[in-house]
C-alpha cells in the first residue's frame, strides 16, 4: 500500500514538472504577447491586468485542452498516437525554431504607442491574446494532447503545472520588467533564452518518442 502511494504521489510530481516544462517551452519563446506585456511591465500602464488576462485565457485554453482534447486522445490509441508523433514533430520543429532564432541577432521591439485608458489595455491584450493563433495550438491542442496521456489520477497534475507556470511567467515578467527590459534589448539574452526554449522543446519531443 505504501509503495502504491508512493509511486502514485512520484508520478505526480514527475506530471506537475512535465506540465511546468512543457508550458515554459512554449510560453517563453518571443512573441507578440510577451513583448507587450514586458513593455506595459516597463511603463507600468496596467500591467497588472494584463498579465492576468494573459494568465486567465492560458488557464481556460489548457484546462480545456487536457480535458476536452486530452480526453479524446487518450480514449483511442489511433489518436494517441497520432498526437504522439505529431506533437513530437511540431516540438521538434518549435524547437528547430527556437535555436535558429537564438543563432540569429533578435531583441525586444515593443510598441512605442502608449495605452490611454484600462478599456484600451484589456481590449489590446484580448486582440493580441485571442487572434493569435498559436493561443490556440500551444495551450489547447499540443498542451492539451500531452497532458490526455497522462492517467486520470495524475492529468490534473499535469494541467496544475502548466497553469502555475503561465501565472508565474506572465506576473514575472510584469513585475520585472523594469529591470529586465533593457536586458532582454540585448540580441545575448533572447539568444541564451531562446537556446534553453530549444533544450527544453527537444527534451519534450524525445520524451514523447520514447513514451512506451
Amino acid at each position: 500500500m505504501e509503495a502504491s502511494l508512493g509511486f502514485l504521489a512520484s508520478a505526480q510530481v514527475l506530471a506537475l514538472l512535465k506540465g511546468l516544462g512543457t508550458s515554459a517551452g512554449l510560453i517563453m519563446a518571443i512573441g507578440a504577447q510577451n513583448a507587450f506585456v514586458l513593455t506595459q511591465g516597463l511603463r507600468r500602464q496596467y500591467h497588472w491586468p494584463i498579465a492576468g488576462i494573459c494568465s486567465f485565457f492560458d488557464a481556460l485554453f489548457i484546462t480545456i485542452g487536457v480535458a476536452g482534447v486530452g480526453a479524446l486522445v487518450s480514449e483511442s490509441e489511433f489518436w494517441l498516437t497520432v498526437a504522439r508523433w505529431g506533437g513530437a514533430a511540431f516540438l521538434l520543429w518549435y524547437g528547430f525554431q527556437a535555436l535558429r532564432s537564438a543563432l540569429q541577432s533578435n531583441s525586444l521591439k515593443g510598441s512605442e504607442h502608449n495605452i490611454s485608458s484600462l478599456r484600451n489595455a484589456i481590449l489590446t491584450t484580448l486582440a493580441i491574446t485571442l487572434l493569435n493563433p498559436h493561443v490556440y495550438l500551444d495551450t489547447m491542442v499540443l498542451i492539451g494532447s500531452i497532458g490526455g496521456q497522462f492517467d486520470p489520477d495524475v492529468r490534473a497534475w499535469f494541467t496544475v503545472g502548466a497553469i502555475s507556470f503561465s501565472f508565474i511567467w506572465f506576473f514575472s515578467i510584469s513585475m520585472g520588467a523594469k529591470w529586465l527590459a533593457p536586458l532582454f534589448r540585448k540580441p545575448m539574452a533572447w539568444r541564451v533564452l531562446d537556446a534553453g526554449v530549444c533544450i527544453v522543446m527537444w527534451s519534450i519531443a524525445f520524451s514523447l518518442l520514447t513514451a512506451d
